[in-house]
């Protein structure tokens, strides 16, 4: 069981973003290189890897959801594909509004790019196009669509619609409450960017940047450099990486078509593999030239240290949301009254206290809060201890 995170997988058409989100859950999304292949955002199941707690209590977990590989917990989580996106999505070009409405249900964003430069703005095909304008491209599309809501807010604010009490923070708050933002984050954002409190006083660029550092809070991003496994995107990741200029993205080196000829390898019983391993081991019967495809891979992995996928979506979620892996124990340390083991792992936000992870358990539980336990310790944990990851808890309830 985990808290609903949902990653959205954003990009231009064509990129390898639908093989990407095959690669991750093993779906038959179609895939093909023409725009629009996705249209309905597709949801997945993904998974992050969170290193089991039971062995250090000489057991073995029995996992509700997900599964346990050799120690390794491989936890759920929602991916969405999001349909492709072309310049001008949010005038509605495209599939520009459907688009941006089902970013909203999103809490990270995994933006997939072609670094071999092989497909245009559009998504077609051409060579020798820079994976920095994709990366520019998409941010400027999203960053007009939060200033098209921002100045609507603006607007609400400057007709004297709000009374005079309001502070535009709370409009702003208010008339973009869908990115899941709140009037005490939109106040800070207005002092970071030092644009002041009257609207009346901002310039159009003063608005752009306000909308721009609303976007990175509520959307942040992890670039996955996709089609690595080609010399023409190792050395425009090699460019992009060095370039202060990018310094700021977060940028994981992949190749969604390794990590699916593996996965399905390993399904065929050809090959046995591990979601994020750096190697595999060949076990069963295959041509030379399957053979030889294979060992193109492992030279991929070896040099990247993995495919890059999971990379990708355990940046997102460990990285850039700092989401906290947790473990609920039960009355005799590990287990619950049905004898299961460690059964759930909890993904909850990071910074929560005792109390939180209660209520992400339930709200019953959580309003029946009395204490926790650590279970390796046996400590006995106030409603403020703040948890930590991989943290193994019982909680103590009236309920």
């Amino acid at each position: 069981m985990s808290t609903s995170y949902r990653i959205g997988l954003v990009g231009k058409p064509s990129v390898g973003k639908s093989s990407f989100f095959n690669a991750a859950t093993m779906n038959d999304v179609p895939e093909g290189a023409y725009p629009f292949t996705t249209i309905d955002p597709s949801v997945g199941e993904a998974y992050v890897r969170v290193e089991c707690a039971a062995p250090e209590f000489d057991e073995e977990c029995t996992p509700n959801v997900g599964y346990c590989d050799h120690g390794t917990r491989f936890v759920p989580t929602k991916l969405v594909d999001v349909a492709g996106l072309i310049p001008g999505a949010h005038e509605g070009n495209g599939l520009g509004n459907q688009f941006l409405s089902d970013l909203n249900e999103t809490d990270v964003l995994v933006h997939v790019v072609d670094f071999s430069g092989e497909t245009d703005l559009e998504g077609e095909p051409t060579e020798g196009h820079d994976p920095r304008k994709d990366i520019a491209f998409l941010e400027e599309e999203l960053d007009q669509w939060y200033l098209g809501v921002l100045e609507k807010g603006i607007d609400r604010y400057a007709s004297g619609y709000t009374t005079e009490d309001d502070a535009i923070e709370e409009e702003l708050a208010v008339q973009m409450s869908a990115f899941k933002t709140n009037e005490d984050e939109i106040k800070r954002l207005i002092r970071r960017t030092d644009v002041g409190f009257d609207p009346e006083e901002w310039e159009d660029d003063d608005k752009l940047e306000l909308a721009r550092e609303i976007r990175k809070e509520t959307k942040p991003m992890v670039i996955a450099a996709n089609k690595m496994d080609t010399p023409e995107a190792q050395d425009n990741y090699e460019e992009i990486t060095s370039d202060p200029e990018y310094e700021h993205l977060t940028i994981v080196p992949c190749s969604a078509h390794a990590e699916k000829a593996l996965k399905s390898a390993d399904k065929a019983g050809v090959v046995d593999y591990r979601p994020g391993d750096e190697d595999f081991d060949i076990v069963g019967d295959i041509s030379d030239e399957q053979e030889q495809g294979l060992e193109q891979i492992r030279d991929f992995l070896s040099e990247y240290g993995a495919s890059g996928v999971q990379a990708a979506i355990e940046t997102a979620l460990f990285d850039v949301l700092e989401v906290t892996p947790v473990f609920p124990g039960g009355a005799n340390g590990l287990g619950n009254e049905r004898g299961e083991v460690l059964p759930d792992c909890y993904l909850i936000p990071p910074n929560s206290t005792a109390e939180d992870f209660a209520y992400s358990l339930h709200s019953d539980i959580g309003d029946g809060f009395l204490h926790a336990i650590d279970c390796r310790s046996n400590r006995q944990l106030g409603k403020n201890y703040e948890v930590e990851s991989r943290d193994v808890i019982e909680v103590i309830t009236t309920n």
